[in-house]
């Protein structure tokens, strides 16, 4: 179980986070809960709407797995990084178009009958909106 669920971790990061949302339905159980920092979403449909949400802003997408999966009783966690060019839309962000990116995260899933069935997501979104300029961090 933890091999399979180790590529299903695999799926998720590569196949649905490099642009096959289709994947979700798969990877992902129907009563799917996924809890993003003030957000909650359910379902494989909205868990795909928000990684194409997340795609909206950049282009050349790429995502690399940093650290995990670690695999055991039925959790997943891992750590990944986020690399991509700003695409422009942000409110509040001065960085020109075509500006590079990069910032990390982790990942927790809890698996139920094969599928991840809910999930609990932490990245560096500071460190994100400070490199476009939407935050101004002291000193």
């Amino acid at each position: 179980m933890d091999d399979a669920l180790d590529a299903l971790y695999r799926r998720w990061l590569f196949e649905v986070w490099g642009g096959d949302h289709a994947a979700a339905a798969e990877i992902l159980t129907p009563g799917f809960t996924g809890h993003w920092p003030n957000l909650e979403v359910h379902g494989p449909a909205e868990a795909a709407e928000q990684v194409r949400r997340s795609h909206a802003y950049f282009t050349d997408v790429r995502v690399t797995l940093d650290v995990g999966p670690v695999v055991g009783g039925g959790m997943v966690a891992a750590g990944w990084s986020f690399h991509g060019s700003y695409r422009g839309g942000i409110p509040g962000a001065t960085a020109e178009p075509g500006t590079p990116v990069s910032f990390s995260g982790q990942d927790i899933f809890r698996a139920e009958d094969g599928r991840f069935a809910e999930y609990w997501v932490v990245s560096d979104a500071l460190g994100l909106m400070t490199a476009l300029g939407a935050v101004a961090l002291p000193g």
